[in-house]
């Protein structure tokens, strides 16, 4: 089994013609987002400990995932978990069009 994280980003356009100087003009859009995963192995999902431990496994990699700047932001959104073969609605898709995944969801490793 792996965890699933799902994020969201935001791009702020107002950075775009900003010189830098007083405050940034705040325009945010949002831009989908991206999927990681992390590799359970030996997890027990029916622990009694099973969510706080995923909680800290998700606390425990959110440096390599979030960003908070005046021009961009991903944050996570959610997390669960999912089958070893389980694979991305992006990575399906490249599958069915391509022939093969060229881009896939990050795999992320736990500190």
């Amino acid at each position: 089994m792996k965890l699933h994280i799902i994020t969201q980003i935001e791009e702020n356009y107002g950075a775009h013609d900003w010189d830098g100087e007083g405050q940034c003009p705040q325009y945010w859009k949002f831009k989908g987002g991206n999927d990681y995963f992390i590799m359970l192995d030996g997890f027990r999902a029916d622990h009694e400990f099973a969510d706080k431990n995923l909680r800290m496994i998700v606390d425990g990699v959110r440096d390599q995932i979030e960003c908070d700047n005046v021009g961009f932001k991903e944050y996570i959104l959610d997390y669960n978990i999912v089958d070893d073969d389980f694979m991305t609605d992006f990575e399906k898709s490249q599958l069915e069009y391509e022939g093969e995944i060229r881009y896939p969801a990050r795999v992320l490793e736990t500190v």
